[in-house]
């Protein structure tokens, strides 16, 4: 078949379930085509090796020997390998390759199916010999699929574990995951911080990093979205209908928690850190107007030359602007000049007696009690291991790993700590509202978040805004002008 003076390259492929399957070995194909070559007297150019799939060209050593092949179009030569499967899986991209092979004065030959390209009926045994392996796959994946189907609606769940899981082969052959520690414990963790919708998901995620547990942040992000954990696995039969199958595995969570999760992530949350900062910044915006063109004034920031500065400004041809820090701290005083009148302290009074906020505290001081054991706890187990350690009974990477774990939850302690306390002073200064001489309400709006700072200037907008003097006068409405009163107004009386 070979002219005496040809000379060829061997490829040789192979891919893991192939050598399970069949018995593939690049050894016994590279053995076969060395003999194949010494009995047809064809000079072997060069040997190219590959544990890879065969669904496309995109291969190292396949892309190596194309590279050569290229630089040496002038020659006739040969690519020789055992099947046609070892050459492709793919009918389309098999022809495609077979052309640039051609242009380039290079044949691709199966020695156990072999092609005299010269006769134009031997295409039709061409397509047979491409399309058999293809179909082959076709039909490999479909089976893979409809299996991983049916295990899924049995419950089981047929794909590699999920972090805070393991893969695990059971005495009788059956396949499982079961959770494995730490990262288990750390994700359970993670989920019931997240339902007391204080910190935001960022924080959560390192703090739990800190913990021990190691994940991008958009792997975090799959994490808490993913029914798994508490027990569920999504079943899909086509791209609009899918239903939650009860698993066999265990648990790390319950329904009810994975579900209160997803509503706080997915209703309270979308909101990008980007608009956060101009919302925060620019809390005054859609309320004031230029002074020259009446347009409402937008927010942004200029780089200056060590940092950047914030500014209220027209988008308009008069390019007037004022500083965003300067007219919101205007504003603020102008708030906190307001106080409650004399009739709606005694209902304010009433209204905070009705609240109970003596069963708020004490369950806030018990939690307070709880976290302060715990930290105790911390504290005790690394005095104890640093004990050991001096001694020498404890080794080196043992203690090291025993001090990050405990200071990782420590921290995290004291995290929820600070936040009880928050809460706890919170309801202290409540409780002294109705004994002051007049109730500063809005003394505390600069710690206010964005949302309730845009209510309250929704509540109580600013008008007649001096841009030069940054004098505000703020507008009531018929019920807040009969519950609130300046501060002059207020000692007058």
């Amino acid at each position: 078949m070979y002219d005496q003076t040809k000379s060829a390259y061997l490829y040789i492929r192979v891919s893991t379930d192939e050598q399970k399957r069949k018995g593939y070995s690049l050894p016994e194909q590279e053995d076969r085509l060395l003999k194949y070559c010494a009995f047809n007297n064809i000079e072997v150019k060069g040997i190219y090796r590959e544990d890879f799939s065969a669904k496309n060209f995109n291969r190292p050593e396949w892309k190596k020997l194309i590279t050569v092949i290229k630089n040496k179009s002038k020659e006739g030569k040969s690519i020789l390998f055992i099947k046609w499967d070892r050459f492709s899986r793919n009918i389309e991209l098999a022809y495609e390759m077979i052309g640039i092979l051609r242009k380039h004065r290079t044949t691709a030959m199966a020695i156990d199916q072999p092609i005299d390209f010269s006769v134009p009926e031997s295409t039709v045994m061409l397509a047979v010999y491409l399309s058999v392996p293809e179909a082959e796959n076709s039909r490999r994946a479909l089976n893979t699929a409809n299996g991983i189907h049916r295990a899924k609606l049995m419950g089981r769940y047929p794909n590699k574990a999920p972090i805070g899981y393991i893969n695990l082969t059971l005495v009788d052959g059956r396949k499982i995951i079961a959770p494995k520690q730490p990262d288990a414990e750390i994700i359970s963790w993670a989920f019931h911080q997240l339902v007391k919708n204080i910190h935001k998901i960022e924080k959560i995620r390192n703090m739990a990093y800190d913990k021990g547990l190691k994940c991008s942040r958009s792997h975090f992000f799959r994490i808490i979205h993913n029914p798994v954990y508490c027990g569920l696995i999504s079943v899909k039969f086509n791209s609009e209908e899918q239903q939650m199958v009860k698993g066999t595995h265990d648990p790390l969570i319950s329904e009810t928690l994975f579900y209160e999760v997803q509503h706080i992530i997915n209703t309270k949350r979308k909101v990008t850190a980007k608009t956060d900062i101009l919302k925060s910044t620019f809390f005054l915006r859609g309320f004031l107007t230029c002074p020259l063109c009446g347009r409402k004034l937008s927010g942004s920031f200029s780089q200056g030359s060590t940092k950047k500065y914030s500014y209220y400004h027209c988008q308009g041809s008069c390019k007037t602007r004022i500083s965003a820090p300067f007219l919101n701290d205007c504003y603020q005083r102008k708030l906190q000049q307001l106080v409650l009148s004399n009739g709606a302290i005694g209902l304010l009074k009433i209204i905070l007696e009705d609240c109970n906020t003596n069963s708020q505290k004490a369950k806030y001081l018990h939690d307070q009690n709880m976290v302060i054991i715990k930290l105790n706890e911390e504290n005790s187990i690394l005095s104890k291991a640093r004990k050991l350690f001096v001694v020498d009974t404890l080794k080196y990477d043992d203690y090291s790993e025993l001090k990050k774990e405990s200071l990782a939850n420590s921290k995290c302690l004291k995290s929820e700590l600070q936040d009880i306390n928050i809460k706890l002073k919170s309801i202290e200064e409540q409780s002294q509202l109705a004994s002051k001489p007049f109730v500063d309400i809005f003394k505390g709006f600069s710690s206010l978040d964005t949302a309730n700072k845009k209510h309250l200037v929704n509540l109580i907008p600013p008008v007649k805004v001096n841009f030069q003097t940054g004098d505000i006068s703020l507008e009531l409405n018929g019920a807040l002008s009969k519950i609130l009163t300046s501060k002059k107004h207020k000692k007058k009386q």
